[in-house]
C-alpha cells in the first residue's frame, strides 16, 4: 500500500461509515467526482461522504455537495442502497436524486484529508457512455448495474460489492 493509500485507509477505513451520495443530472449528463489514488488509480463518483452523528441524511448530503462542489442542493427521491466492502474500507451507502438550487460550480475538497493530502482532482458532468468507456475499478461500482442514466434513476433496491479477498 503506498502513502496515499495509507491516508486514505486511516481517515476512512477499519470502520463502518454510513454515506450519503447525490445522482445530479443535466443535460443527460450525471455530476462525479474524480479521486485520485483510489481503485485504478483514480475513481470517479457522485459527490457525496459519511453522516456525521446527529446530522440527517439530507443534511449531510447537503453539506458534502458544498464541501465537494460548491453547489447548494435540494435533496430529492430516495433511490438506493450500495454496500461497499473492501477491507479496510466498508460503507453503507443511500443515494439520492438532487438538485441544485444555487452555489457555483467548482472543485472542492475533502476535510477528512490534510490540505497535501486531497484525494478529490476533477469534477465534471460526464455522459454515461463517458462513464461506462473508464477502465474497470475507475468508477464507482453503483454504476454498474445500470447501463443508462434513465436505468441508473429507476434503481431502487439494495446493490453490494464485497470483494471476496478480504
Amino acid at each position: 500500500m503506498d502513502k496515499n493509500q495509507e491516508k486514505i485507509a486511516a481517515a476512512f477505513g477499519n470502520r463502518l461509515r454510513v454515506r450519503v451520495c447525490g445522482i445530479c443530472i443535466a443535460n443527460n449528463r450525471i455530476l462525479m467526482i474524480r479521486h485520485k489514488s483510489l481503485g485504478a488509480g483514480h475513481l470517479w463518483a457522485p459527490p457525496g461522504g459519511g453522516v456525521d452523528y446527529g446530522e440527517s441524511l439530507q443534511e449531510a448530503l447537503k453539506r458534502e455537495f458544498v464541501e465537494e462542489t460548491g453547489l447548494k442542493i435540494e435533496v430529492g427521491q430516495f433511490l438506493f442502497v450500495h454496500e461497499y466492502l473492501h477491507k479496510p474500507l466498508h460503507g453503507i451507502e443511500l443515494f439520492f436524486e438532487v438538485h441544485p438550487i444555487g452555489g457555483k460550480l467548482a472543485q472542492g475538497q475533502d476535510p477528512e484529508m490534510a490540505v497535501q493530502d486531497q484525494i478529490i482532482d476533477k469534477l465534471k458532468y460526464l455522459s454515461f457512455e463517458q462513464i461506462l468507456a473508464e477502465p474497470k475499478g475507475c468508477v464507482h461500482h453503483a454504476m454498474s448495474y445500470a447501463k443508462n442514466l434513465k436505468e441508473l434513476r429507476a434503481m431502487r433496491g439494495m446493490y453490494h460489492y464485497v470483494n471476496k479477498a478480504t
